[in-house]
């Protein structure tokens, strides 16, 4: 069960989206050559993923950034590209290219931080854009928690598409990545669930400012949770602001 899309069109072309989504393919392309050598691909990540036990050497700093470039996988990268396809334009709509980018850049390095702290000391690399784009659902969820988001269910040769609101799904999956985060060793490779829970708030809290720039809880009462218009095509940075009393 995974979203295909949201029922809330932005007003702009998503440029910075776009362009993080084709660098991110690049790069995976770029360096899947290193999957047939061990050795290489150890030494690339030692270079350029985030790797806990280096912070707390005070080495390796410059993997909080480069880390969210880089995946595990080519079904790493497709669900990272399709989440950030479907919610990344409509942040980027409301906070602008460059506002949006410099969320996105703090998001993945704030995730980043909270995956150092669950383990401090683990020798294992991590890498992938999950805490950033974990941070935009956050976002997401404070300015639009019932915009309609469609959901592919698949059960072995049935196939059934539904719309659940925003807030449903997220609020499904950051109990997810809490539990993981409970049950699991973060010592030991796997998901890090701790990146993605911690992106996931971190991506809320920076998004408080344009929340208020948009008229706070007032565009909730107004809208209800909802995008303004859900099958026009612009989001709230195209509709007449709120005014604050």
């Amino acid at each position: 069960m995974f979203p295909i899309r949201d029922h809330n069109p932005s007003g702009r072309t998503p440029y910075v989206t776009y362009a993080l989504i084709i660098l991110n393919v690049v790069i995976f392309a770029s360096t899947w050559h290193l999957s047939a050598s061990p050795r290489e691909l150890l030494q690339f990540y030692a270079d350029y993923a985030l790797v806990p036990l280096f912070l707390s050497e005070g080495d390796g700093f410059t993997g909080l950034v480069t880390s969210m470039f880089l995946h595990g996988g080519l079904a790493h990268l497709a669900g990272n590209m399709l989440f950030l396809f479907i919610f990344g334009d409509n942040l980027e709509d409301e906070m602008g290219h460059i506002g949006f980018l410099a969320f996105y850049l703090a998001a993945g390095i704030a995730a980043g931080l909270i995956h150092y702290l669950s383990a401090p000391y683990s020798n294992v690399p991590t890498v992938g854009a999950s805490g950033a784009i974990a941070g935009i659902m956050g976002g997401y969820l404070l300015l639009y928690p019932k915009a309609r988001i469609d959901i592919l269910l698949i059960l072995i040769i049935f196939f059934k598409v539904f719309p659940v609101p925003a807030w449903i799904m997220l609020a499904l999956w950051f109990g997810m990545q809490l539990i993981g985060g409970i049950g699991s060793d973060p010592t030991t490779g796997g998901v890090a669930y701790w990146a993605h829970a911690g992106g996931f708030v971190a991506g809320l809290i920076l998004t408080v400012p344009t929340f208020l720039r948009l008229g706070g809880t007032k565009i909730w009462r107004v809208h209800h949770g909802h995008p303004p218009h859900p099958d026009a095509q612009y989001s709230f940075s195209r509709v007449p602001r709120i005014k604050r009393k």
